[in-house]
């Protein structure tokens, strides 16, 4: 180990490389474990990354990509590796105008480079809680969801290329520019999602979009859960297209974010069903205002939403975002399990009550708090048992009954170490042994972030 470190120093510039107990206090992150790494790699450039890889291959140690820090799957652990920080290597190298495209390096955090295609006319349309510290690479490494999934996609759909570096060192460089490209193998989707276990990204080009004219947004109460998804199918409609967000926050969610200790309060009174922070983006700031709050006076007529504010400006719109993201708020139920989970709208209702059900039985205290983003199918559940003891049962309940519903253990979050368990509950034999395949082939030596995601 002292001899790799020794390596590293003389392979990567000034400050390169953080070891040590300095390498362990770097080590936190208050979203997710990182362990105790033999040292922290900061390369400046693609090829440092393929000599540090290159180095530790020689010396049998594990690589393990650090992106911002803000997974919630244990994805980032580090503990007797060397973690691979792209933190420097954060420039936004180009932004084309004419081809509404950026090209980015991995370490560039996400908000920074949304600012930088607005200050251009132009659009990235991911969103995400963590926005101010989630790096572009983290979110393709992870294929990052967020709030305008329903829209624009996951992460996948806004990366056009890349540039990655495998486990011993071999530079990938499938920088595409073009939308349509259809010659072979799409070589960057063996990366987007795989969590650095396949290769390390380093570099990035993103598809943009025209920034949006008009921004409307909403806090709307409804009344019953089978109101929710004809209200999202009204809005969708009679939209035309413009609809980016739809946020649904389950009562006891909206309690926490707008009681002290949260900085927030209600928008609407407590007492409603649900609450669904809705968004469209459009053209026209004047007519798609207009159309906005016809289309909401048309639920609230038909019956399928029972309240409703529209923000009238970019503070009000801050504020209905601010409770949504106040995550946090969460753990005051004492020790929590976070769960990120997907299945089909008609199948949410009842999977939630059986899920209620069991918990209570097993803890009649339990408390269950459910938030998301109803409109791609994904759902947070945050379980509170009083028992930190109690993770693994906790996860039987939760995970058990998404296989027979159709439904995905992980929505937006991967599976890192967390959900290793339950990744069979969710592909199949023959597509477990594929991507196991593939892994063997591109990190025969199990270099690259070892243990997540297969095991």
């Amino acid at each position: 180990m002292q001899s790799l470190v020794a390596d590293l120093e003389r392979l990567l510039s000034q400050g390169g490389v953080v070891s040590g107990e300095t390498a362990a206090e770097q080590a936190f992150s208050p979203w997710t474990r990182l362990g105790k790494p033999v040292a922290i790699a900061r390369p400046r450039s693609t090829a440092e990354v393929a000599g540090v890889l290159r180095a530790a291959g020689r010396a049998g140690v594990p690589v393990v990509p650090w992106g911002g820090r803000t997974g919630l799957v244990d994805g980032a652990m580090a503990d007797g590796a060397i973690a691979l920080s792209l933190e420097r290597m954060n420039a936004i190298e180009e932004i084309d105008r004419i081809g509404s495209t950026m090209t980015v390096q991995a370490g560039c955090v996400l908000e920074r480079a949304c600012e930088a295609a607005e200050a251009e006319g132009l659009f990235l349309p991911l969103d995400l809680g963590a926005r101010g510290s989630a790096t572009v690479g983290g979110n393709i490494s992870t294929n990052a969801g967020g709030n305008r999934v329903i829209r624009y996609g996951m992460m996948r759909d806004m990366v056009l290329g890349l540039e990655a570096v495998l486990a011993d060192g071999t530079v990938v460089p499938a920088m595409n520019k073009l939308i349509k490209n259809n010659t072979g193998y799409d070589l960057k989707q063996l990366f987007i999602g795989s969590e650095g276990t396949l290769g390390v990204v380093t570099r990035a080009v993103l598809r943009l979009r025209a920034k949006p004219a008009s921004q409307n947004t909403a806090f709307v109460a409804v009344e019953t859960f089978d109101a929710l998804p004809k209200l999202l199918r009204r809005v969708e409609s009679e939209l035309g297209g413009s609809l980016s967000a739809f946020e649904v926050m389950w009562p006891e969610f909206y309690e926490l974010v707008t009681t002290e200790p949260a900085a927030g309060r209600p928008i609407l009174p407590p007492g409603h069903a649900f609450y669904v922070l809705i968004e469209a983006l459009g053209a026209d700031p004047q007519a798609d205002g207009e159309r906005f709050e016809q289309v909401l006076a048309g639920a609230l007529e038909a019956g399928v939403a029972s309240d409703a504010v529209v923000a009238k400006s970019q503070a009000e719109r801050d504020r209905m975002w601010a409770l949504r993201d106040d995550v946090r708020q969460t753990a005051r139920n004492g020790p929590t399990v976070v769960f990120d989970i997907s299945l089909p709208i008609p199948e949410m209702e009842p999977y939630l009550a059986q899920v209620r059900q069991a918990l209570t039985a097993r803890w009649p205290k339990a408390a269950l708090t459910v938030f998301g983003h109803l409109g791609d199918g994904n759902l947070h559940l945050v379980a509170g048992v009083g028992d930190r003891d109690a993770r693994h049962e906790v996860e039987e309940i939760v995970y058990g009954p998404l296989q027979a519903r159709g439904g995905s253990v992980s929505a937006e979050h991967g599976i890192g170490l967390q959900k290793l368990a339950f990744l069979p509950s969710s592909r199949t034999p023959a597509e477990l042994a594929l991507m196991r395949t593939i892994k063997a082939a591109l990190d025969p030596k199990g270099v690259l972030n070892p243990g997540k995601v297969l095991g």
